[in-house]
């Protein structure tokens, strides 16, 4: 039987995290739970108190947070009760993008170095007394503060939500050239939140304005989304690998043809060729070439010993979580 991992490839233990037990600033004020009953229930979310924690992530807890793949590895730990019966099939919908500031083209080769994007960037977060980051996009939203990021990176799934959660668009080398914003909501599937279920390993983040009163992506731009798309399209992805040979600290990406996870086809996932590492989860995956096409899914996981990046379908339930943070 084919082992599953988080994306730090083992080279992060998960006894890693127990060093970084810190202090939590900000709290979710509410338990894991379908947020509109019975008109929704294939959505959860919770509002985020983000008091402090912009000033809660120095330069030195940013350095020093754990790849937040661990999350993944401890999910697929608990069980996963992904089904066969639930890979969907539902109606190509797409949204427009707004053109960042700054884009990138992606290299047909595993884990090139990019320039930064202005909408893609880092996320940051804390569960379970432990600091972890991952990677993030700011996608074009009705409430245009929307990130697309991994499941395992708003909750445990299952468990508890994060907190402390942040957003630092076009991080390089530890500079925030467009600040770090801070989430008022987060929202994921219910399937992922209940059941930790990798089929739908997908989170959404609804920041706050920044200081100066203005919204996410009216300042860095945003992507165009897009749902229930046919499979064994080209993506390029993005993200910030933490885990060797990487550091973290400056933006890669991969590009390839997806095919179908054949060691758990129970999940409906897909994979392209790419060896990023442990804190690149959560990244875009743009239709195409380069950063300005449709995001279409994220990294999610990968397998030991190979170099396949592995990210879900964003089928209707997906699409249904993206529209309930979208407009809120």
């Amino acid at each position: 039987m084919t082992r599953t991992r988080s994306l730090a490839s083992g080279l992060l233990t998960l006894s890693a995290a127990a060093v970084l037990v810190l202090a939590s600033a900000g709290g979710a004020s509410a338990a894991p739970a379908p947020s509109d009953g019975t008109a929704n229930p294939s959505v959860a979310s919770v509002t985020v108190d983000a008091r402090g924690a912009a000033d809660y992530w120095s330069p030195e807890r940013m350095q020093s947070a754990v790849p937040g793949d661990t999350l993944a590895g401890k999910a697929l730990e608990r069980g996963n009760r992904s089904s066969a019966a639930l890979v969907e099939k539902g109606k190509p919908a797409t949204t427009k993008g707004i053109k960042g500031t700054k884009g990138t083209k992606g290299k047909p080769t595993i884990a090139q170095s990019e320039d930064p994007v202005s909408h893609i960037g880092k996320v940051f977060f804390t569960l379970g007394g432990a600091n972890y980051v991952c990677s993030g996009n700011a996608v074009t939203s009705t409430n245009s503060s929307t990130v697309a990021t991994a499941g395992h990176c708003v909750n445990e799934g299952p468990g508890a939500y994060a907190t402390n959660f942040i957003f630092v668009p076009a991080y390089e080398n530890g500079a925030a050239p467009y600040g770090k914003w801070t989430a008022k909501a987060l929202y994921a599937p219910t399937q992922w939140v209940a059941n930790g279920d990798m089929t739908f390993d997908t989170g959404f983040a609804v920041m706050n304005r920044d200081s100066n009163g203005d919204r996410l992506t009216d300042v860095v731009g945003g992507s165009g989304t897009a749902f229930n798309q046919a499979r064994g399209l080209a993506y390029t992805s993005y993200g910030y690998p933490a885990a060797s040979p990487f550091n973290g600290e400056t933006l890669k990406s991969c590009t390839g043809t997806a095919s179908d996870d054949a060691n758990n086809p129970q999940f409906g996932t897909q994979g392209i060729p790419c060896d990023m590492t442990g804190g690149s989860s959560g990244g875009p995956w743009f239709i195409g070439e380069g950063s300005d096409g449709l995001q279409n899914s994220i990294n999610s996981y990968g397998y030991n010993g190979s170099s396949v990046m592995y990210g879900p379908y964003w089928g209707t339930v997906i699409q249904d979580t993206f529209k309930r943070a979208a407009k809120s």
